[in-house]
């Protein structure tokens, strides 16, 4: 009876640690705004236990995809300080990707050589057909 309460015991304490080691890759990984490698480092497991834990326990993965959504607001409210300190080229990344039903968008002309239309025809000759 002994050997058995040592195993369970053995067992709670490992969940306990997965625990753990969990909570801490969540802190880890809102401290490196979402990079998995840095925040597999800080906390010393392996990216292949993360993306374990990722595929089998859904509140984890919940999360993490959280952890994601916070970083992505912060690089956007980045871009919006530098838009407003005038920087251009954060005004010119934002009307690209925000402002497209506006007009804001790149077209790139695909042609053939000197500006030729790029268009060709295709034959197709059945060798079988005459006999």
């Amino acid at each position: 009876m002994k050997d058995l309460s040592e195993r369970v015991s053995k067992r709670i304490n490992i969940m306990d640690k997965t625990k753990q080691h969990k909570k801490a890759m969540l802190d880890a990984l809102e401290k490196s705004l979402g990079v998995v490698t840095a925040a597999c480092k800080a906390v010393g497991i392996g990216r292949t236990t993360h993306y374990l834990w990722m595929q089998d326990d859904a509140e984890y993965r919940a999360a993490v995809e959280g952890i994601s959504d916070v970083a992505l607001d912060f690089a956007e409210s980045q871009l919006h300080k530098q838009i407003e300190e005038g920087n251009s080229t954060a005004t010119i990344f934002f009307l690209k990707t925000k402002g497209k039903k506006r007009g804001y968008i790149e077209r790139q002309e695909i042609t053939g050589a000197d500006g030729m239309p790029q268009s060709f025809q295709i034959e197709i000759i059945d060798e079988n057909q005459n006999e």
